[in-house]
């Protein structure tokens, strides 16, 4: 009797699809995790003060993060390679490394951000009272920063073995036990103490603990495929150190940019009309939500360009870019069109007044992000491939060039010396992604970027 024969490989487009769906679920998760503390913190008595303490927080947070955004863009590149190629006990000596590397880094975060956070805070024009209530709210957390990075971490080396559904499954009990600790500890149920905002940072530590000690258990007993954590210290690998550095420290800076890229836009509309400040902020929580797909497609991207490459394969890097483009492209489309048609709806939601300048400018900027989306999302599978294969230095070129070269000038052109105000300091930012896009095409083509190998 002889065996049927083996089911046919899944399409790259399949596999990338099963990859990103899952980082999609992550990101929204990590989304509302910020929008369940800043629900319940709204139901305190002093609303509006915790409200605005929780936004300076949340920036500072943000601020201090870059240095760990470019150790996971690092460490996702090195363990996709060393995976591809098979090498799992270099996939394992990543781990490990990257995980004593994150503490450290976790430490310093913490000790820098309870020592400046005052000054930050007060720099960034937050009145006494305020930065009293930040801090409240900012401490626990700057204090447990280790389990924010670490939840951060291991999400980027499963990306990088390919298992996305254990770290979403992962981030679907941390946001439960979030809601619940919060439900508690803010507004004083259950019997807990009502700790107000502060609690609505316990509350987040807490649920962060508990996942770190669940990829703990998981990771160190070997029950992820091809995984296994030892937990014990260890001199730190300093040429593995230098080769994340290389990669991440531009990724790093990429994050710099685009913060000063909003920045600027936001100095520039504070000199034309403060309300629409006000509407930029509206359309900035839009394309937050509106972007996850696209990032999380390219996120995917990144873990499969570095697989293949690592295997040796080249030509499947490629397939995977191409796949990704028509992906990223297509799903960007499609919200493009929900939120321009939906625009006026959509500022609904914040209680906007209809008919007031706030209302208009929002529905402006939404628009202009919308009409701009689908060429943003031809240029996002171009950063997932740089990044999975190690080139994050191209890509920060590429950001760097045309945010400060084009955009921001641009901005300064449009809305004041053409005198097309508010409208034309946004046109600009959509407008720059064509840039973009024109850019890493041509990188895309160059071919240097599919260098193969075990290491980027």
């Amino acid at each position: 009797m002889t065996q049927p024969p083996p089911p046919p490989p899944r399409s790259v487009m399949r596999r990338l699809l099963a990859l990103a769906t899952p980082i999609i679920g992550l990101n929204v998760l990590n989304v509302l995790a910020l929008a369940v503390d800043t629900a319940m913190c709204g139901r305190l008595p002093e609303a509006e003060q915790a409200l605005t303490a929780l936004g300076f927080a949340t920036q500072v947070i943000f601020l201090l993060m870059v240095a760990m955004i470019g150790l996971t863009v690092g460490t996702v590149a090195l363990v996709a390679r060393a995976f591809g190629a098979g090498m799992l006990d270099r996939v394992n000596h990543i781990l490990h490394q990257s995980t004593l590397l994150t503490v450290l880094v976790s430490l310093v975060v913490a000790l820098v951000g309870n020592l400046f956070a005052p000054q930050i805070i007060s720099g960034l024009g937050a009145s006494d009272e305020v930065v009293a209530v930040s801090l409240d709210y900012l401490r626990p957390l700057l204090t447990g920063t280790v389990f924010n990075y670490l939840l951060l971490l291991y999400a980027a080396v499963m990306r990088g073995v390919g298992n996305t559904r254990l770290p979403f499954m992962i981030a679907v009990v941390t946001n439960i036990l979030n809601f619940l600790f919060n439900y508690g500890l803010i507004l004083g149920n259950w019997g807990m103490p009502a700790l107000g905002v502060q609690g609505a940072a316990l509350g987040t530590v807490l649920s962060q603990m508990i996942g770190v000690a669940a990829y703990f258990f998981l990771l160190s007993r070997g029950q992820v495929k091809g995984l296994r954590l030892p937990l014990k210290l260890a001199p730190i690998d300093r040429e593995l150190a230098g080769t994340l550095l290389r990669i991440g420290a531009p990724a790093a800076l990429d994050m710099v940019i685009l913060n000063a890229a909003f920045l600027s836009i936001v100095g520039m509309l504070g000199r034309l009309d403060e309300v629409s400040v006000a509407a930029h902020g509206i359309g900035l929580r839009i394309q937050g939500l509106a972007f996850v797909p696209g990032m999380s497609i390219s996120q995917a991207t990144g873990a499969m360009v570095g697989q293949a490459l690592g295997a040796g394969d080249a030509a499947q890097a490629r397939k995977v870019v191409r796949a990704s483009v028509v992906l990223c492209t297509g799903v960007m489309t499609a919200l493009a069109v929900a939120i321009v048609l939906l625009a006026q709806p959509i500022v609904g939601i914040f209680d906007v007044a209809p008919g007031t300048p706030l209302e208009a400018f929002s529905v402006l900027w939404i628009e202009l992000l919308g009409y701009g989306m689908p060429i943003m999302g031809v240029y996002i599978p171009f950063v997932g491939m740089l990044q999975g294969a190690g080139q994050t230095r191209t890509s920060l070129q590429i950001n760097a060039a045309t945010t400060l070269l084009a955009q921001i000038p641009l901005s300064a052109i449009l809305g004041f010396a053409l005198g097309w105000g508010v409208f034309g300091v946004w046109l600009a930012f959509p407008a720059s992604f064509v840039l973009k896009a024109a850019c890493g095409v041509a990188v895309y083509k160059r071919d240097r970027w599919a260098v193969t190998g075990a290491k980027a």
